[in-house]
C-alpha cells in the first residue's frame, strides 16, 4: 500500500519545502498522511472545477502548483469559497499538497519545463540560489592514524563530493608542545619539549553536519586536546533558482519565435503578445514561469535577446522597452505553469516506482487561466 505520506517524502525530495520563499505556503493542506493513495491528480490551480474533477475521479491525491491557502485566514466555514473546498476534500477524502515556488526554485522546475517546452538547451538559473553552506575541517594526526580519522569524519558526514565519498587530502609535517602539569599527554612527558611528525588532514563537509563531525574527530584522536581548524567556505551559487536561460537550437526571427511558443503551450485567451521588432533575431532566451516582470533587472543584465514570461504589467514592461533590450514575449500565467505537470507526475511516478510502489496519475486539462474572453 502507498501512504500518503509516501508519497509526499518523495515529493519533498523533489520539491524541498525549503526550497520556498519566505512568503509562501506550500505543503500538505489537507489529508491523513496514513490514508492510502492510488490515483493522482495534477494541476496548476485548486480551483473549484479541479477541486471537483479530484472528487468525481475518484483521486486520493490532489498536487497543485498553486496555494489554495496563501494568505492566512480566519475561517475556512463552507460558507466560503475555499472554505466550501477543504470541506468537500475533507468530506471526499481527497488528499491536496501544494509544491509552489520551491518547484520554481528546483532542478528540474517549474521553469525547466517552460524552457524545455520551447527548445531550450544549454539552461542555468537566471536567479541561483546559493548552495548549501559548507566548512573544511582541518586535523593534526599522527601519521598511523590517518586512515582511521579520515573513516570517523567520512562516517560522521565530512567527504562527500560528488558521487565520490571519504574525499580527503592530506599532507606530512612536524607537530610541537610542551606538556603542562595536569596534562596526560598520549606522547611525551609533562614539561618536556615533543616533536612529533603528523599528517595535517582536510575535508569537506555540510556547515549542518558541523557538530557532528568536530565530536568524531574528538572522539577518534588520541590526544588529549587535538589541534583543528574548522573554515567556513565561501557561499557559491547552485543549480537551483527561479527562472531559466537557455539558447534556441536555431535562432529565429521574433515573429516564428512568438509562434513557437504559441504552438508549445497551451491555447488560452490571453493568447501571447508580443514586443519587439517582430524581424529580429532571437537566439538567447530567458524564460520565468508565471509573473515575472520583478525579473527584468536580471533579464537585462543577462544579456537575453528575448524574455518569455507572464503577467506583463505596463509600466514595467515600457521600462524594460525604454533600454532596447530585451524583446519581451508574455503568455498566461497558467499556460506558462502548466507544463511542469508532466515533469512533476513522471518524476514523481518514477521514485515511488524505484521504491516499489505504483500509483495511476492523471494531469487536469481544465483551463483554470482567469481570462476565458476577449474581444
Amino acid at each position: 500500500m502507498t501512504t500518503l505520506a509516501d508519497v509526499i517524502t518523495v515529493l519533498d525530495r523533489l520539491y524541498d519545502p525549503a526550497w520556498a520563499e519566505s512568503w509562501d505556503a506550500v505543503g500538505l493542506v489537507t489529508g491523513d498522511p496514513e490514508q492510502e493513495v492510488r490515483r493522482i491528480l495534477f494541476a496548476v490551480d485548486p480551483m473549484r472545477a479541479v477541486v471537483d474533477e479530484a472528487i468525481e475521479g475518484g483521486f486520493d491525491l490532489l498536487v497543485t502548483h498553486h496555494p489554495l491557502l496563501l494568505r492566512g485566514v480566519n475561517s475556512v466555514a463552507a460558507t466560503t469559497p475555499k472554505g466550501s473546498v477543504i470541506h468537500d476534500l475533507i468530506r471526499a477524502g481527497v488528499a491536496l499538497h501544494v509544491c509552489h515556488t520551491n518547484a520554481d526554485n528546483a532542478n528540474p522546475g517549474v521553469s525547466d519545463a517552460l524552457a524545455a517546452a520551447i527548445g531550450l538547451r544549454d539552461t542555468r538559473p537566471l536567479k541561483a540560489m546559493p548552495d548549501e553552506p559548507m566548512d573544511k575541517v582541518v586535523v593534526f594526526v599522527p601519521v598511523d592514524e590517518t586512515q582511521a580519522m579520515i573513516d570517523a569524519l567520512a562516517k560522521a558526514g565530512a567527504g562527500q563530493i560528488g558521487d565520490y565519498e571519504r574525499a580527503a587530502w592530506s599532507g606530512t609535517g612536524e607537530g610541537t608542545f610542551r606538556p603542562l602539569q595536569g596534562a596526560n599527554p598520549t606522547i611525551g612527558s609533562v614539561g618536556d619539549i615533543e616533536v612529533v611528525p603528523e599528517r595535517r588532514v582536510e575535508m569537506l563537509l555540510p556547515r549542518r553536519k558541523r557538530r557532528a563531525v568536530v565530536e568524531a574527530l574528538v572522539a577518534a584522536h588520541s590526544y588529549e586536546e587535538p589541534a583543528y581548524d574548522i573554515y567556513e567556505l565561501a557561499a557559491l551559487p547552485s543549480d537551483r533558482g527561479g527562472g531559466r536561460i537557455g539558447v534556441l537550437e536555431v535562432p529565429l526571427p521574433l515573429s516564428a519565435f512568438a509562434r513557437l511558443v504559441a504552438e508549445s503551450l497551451p491555447r488560452t485567451e490571453h493568447g501571447v503578445r508580443v514586443s519587439g521588432d517582430p524581424d529580429r533575431t532571437i537566439e538567447t532566451v530567458a524564460v520565468v514561469g508565471g509573473a515575472g516582470d520583478s525579473e527584468f533587472d536580471r533579464v537585462r543584465a543577462a544579456g537575453v535577446d528575448a524574455y518569455l514570461t507572464a503577467d506583463l504589467r505596463h509600466h514595467p514592461a515600457t521600462e524594460a522597452r525604454a533600454y532596447g533590450d530585451p524583446a519581451l514575449v508574455d503568455v498566461a500565467h497558467w499556460a506558462s505553469e502548466w507544463p511542469w505537470l508532466a515533469d512533476a507526475e513522471r518524476l514523481l511516478v518514477e521514485e515511488l516506482a524505484a521504491r516499489g510502489s505504483t500509483v495511476d496519475t492523471h494531469i487536469s486539462t481544465l483551463c483554470t487561466d482567469a481570462w476565458t474572453l476577449r474581444i
